[in-house]
């Protein structure tokens, strides 16, 4: 290709950081690749995979420690503010200034990069209207949802018109309404401008977008192609397994993600198991393993190819990757029969003037998995903070484990466990440092302590001297679950847990919740990845602080109509009808 063909070209590229434990490591590791322009271009890969730090290579704000990286036409080592001059950047936390209102955000990056006073009111046109924020030109940024800031920053970032932009995981923590927008904003830039774009993602409905796609991992690059190039290394070997009636999906996908010897990956969807079964696999043995459920070959995805050569690498490496935590034994839970062990009422919260919750009502019962999901703003961790006791309701009536939490607050939040998105625990501490702690913070002493430090060490297959901080992030979310499970509470509350952990130990994860709902832990859970949702017994969909579906993930798929062939597009139907009734009920009042 000539220079006018690429827009970055990367010949053995190099660049090694230290460790926490002082061991120097490859974040990127020989890549060599040429990015075409006038294209959307994707990384894919896992979280370490090296993609965040071949962006900020390519940006000119980290120098190779060895090979070649040509940007438009120049070398980048040698002159890296040339290149800075000529493209935009967008990094995982763009630096929004949360005081200042959307139209300053936007005069301050122009007065930052320069722009002509004649040039902005157009450019900014452009953006507010590309972005639907024209609105919204006075609210503070501070006061706007996830997926508005993101859209906010990303208009910042084109206050110029670059030749070349750079997106890393701009979608990551949006939900699917926001991640769309912002897909379409990015599309329309490309089909209209020809504008070349470079975008890091996990999400391979993302990436099955793209012109070229790059897949990397622990500082690789795995394979390069078009999608559909890529997709062809599954072909033949995709299929969907439909579970006896009555018999959760994710059951079977327990079964089947068990059997690595014949299964590379499973995941439910649409109430039946989509798996791939390994080009080896002893047919006798599968069908013994399938046990007479129905199956079908189903078309191969973007993603299946990209589990698979996730899966290709770990085995070559001896299995690096969270492995799926023990199988749970029944926990003593309180029996209340076949009373809920969460009852909600009419549930309120208001700050101040503004009703975040509004009227909501739902039971859980024991060993359910329940899915809590909505936009961002949509009043889903309003609604989780106050069902873990730390954010009193404004009114309703709300019961966790038998406990009223208006009036025995602090004993009810000793009987649930708590996960949050963030890994909360003590770097600098063991793993068997950090349990001790926490075991003590429950109230745990001497042999009860000692005995449920070693059960969930055991169950979650954790190395009691290994350094927290420096776990990979798989096995500090296995940590996590470990400490929010050692008072053995009767729910365990996890807050969007698998952002940011690389799909294989998102698998491991799930396998672990189906295990302890097995036996008997109630779990409740938010998520922005709407194929997790699939794996719960039921789930509620909030917006604007009210519930606009509540059920089986079947049941909800069917309310959304016929554009609910998935979870990712029912919740945008279910959600856009919402809107569309409020707007009428507001037109008629």
């Amino acid at each position: 290709m000539s220079d006018a063909e690429v827009t970055a070209v990367a010949r053995d590229l190099r660049k090694s950081f230290k460790g926490p434990d002082g061991t120097a490591f490859f974040a990127v590791d020989g890549i060599s690749l040429a990015v075409r322009a006038g294209e959307l271009t994707a990384l894919v890969g896992p979280d370490g995979a090296g993609k965040t730090t071949l962006m900020r290579m390519i940006a000119g704000l980290l120098k190779p420690d060895a090979g070649s990286l040509s940007v438009l036409g120049i070398d980048v080592a040698a002159d890296p503010q040339l290149v800075q001059d000529r493209i935009s950047y967008m990094p995982q936390r763009f630096g929004l200034y949360e005081d200042l209102s959307v139209q300053e955000n936007l005069d301050l990056y122009a007065d930052l990069h320069g722009v002509p006073q004649e040039e902005r009111k157009e450019r900014f046109s452009r953006m507010l209207e590309m972005t639907d924020l024209a609105r919204f030109t006075k609210r503070p940024a501070g006061k706007l949802s996830g997926g508005m800031k993101q859209k906010l920053g990303l208009a910042c970032t084109l206050v110029r018109s670059p030749d070349l932009l750079l997106l890393d995981e701009p979608s990551v923590g949006v939900d699917p309404l926001s991640r769309r927008d912002l897909w379409k904003i990015v599309q329309q830039l490309v089909d209209e401008e020809k504008l070349s774009v470079i975008i890091s993602t996990s999400y391979m409905d993302e990436a099955e977008r793209c012109a070229q796609v790059f897949v990397m991992n622990k500082g690789r690059l795995l394979a390069s192609g078009q999608p559909d190039s890529l997709r062809s290394r599954a072909r033949d070997l995709t299929f969907t397994a439909t579970p006896p009636q009555g018999t959760p999906a994710r059951e079977l996908q327990a079964r089947l993600i068990d059997r690595p010897d014949l299964i590379v990956d499973a995941v439910p969807k649409g109430g039946n198991v989509s798996f791939i079964r390994r080009e080896d696999a002893d047919d006798a043995r599968l069908r013994e393993l399938l046990n007479g459920v129905p199956v079908e070959p189903r078309t191969e995805e973007l993603e299946d190819a990209f589990m698979m050569m996730l899966r290709q690498q770990e085995e070559q490496e001896g299995g690096t990757a969270a492995k799926p935590a023990r199988d749970a034994v029944a926990v003593e839970t309180g029996s209340n029969g076949d009373k809920p062990v969460i009852v909600v009422r009419d549930l309120v919260r208001k700050f101040g003037d503004f009703t975040a919750v509004a009227s909501t009502s739902f039971d859980v019962a024991q060993g359910e998995i329940f899915g809590l999901l909505g936009p961002n703003g949509a009043g889903k961790t309003t609604t989780f903070r106050m069902l873990c006791g730390l954010l009193p309701a404004t009114s309703g009536h709300l019961e966790v484990a038998g406990l009223n939490l208006r009036k025995a607050r602090a004993e009810a939040r000793g009987r649930i466990g708590y996960v949050s998105q963030k890994f909360a625990l003590y770097g600098n501490l063991s793993v068997r440092e950090n349990l001790e702690f926490f075991g003590g913070a429950y109230g745990l002493r001497g042999n009860a302590l000692r005995s449920r430090v070693a059960a969930v060490l055991e169950q979650f297959d954790l190395a009691p001297s290994a350094q927290s901080g420096i776990l990979p992030a798989g096995y500090k979310q296995r940590l996590a679950m470990a400490t929010g499970l050692l008072h053995e509470p009767d729910i365990l509350f996890l807050d969007e847990p698998t952002s940011g952990i690389d799909p294989l130990a998102r698998r491991a994860f799930w396998r672990t919740i189906t295990s302890l709902a097995q036996g008997g832990v109630t779990i409740v859970i938010t998520t922005h990845f709407m194929e997790e949702a699939e794996y719960c017994d039921r789930i509620a969909i909030q917006d604007a602080g009210e519930m606009l579906a509540l059920g089986a993930p079947i049941d909800v798929r069917k309310q959304a109509g016929d554009v609910g062939r998935d979870m990712n597009s029912a919740f945008i139907a279910i959600v856009e009808q919402g809107r569309a009734e409020r707007d009428r009920q507001k037109a008629a009042a």
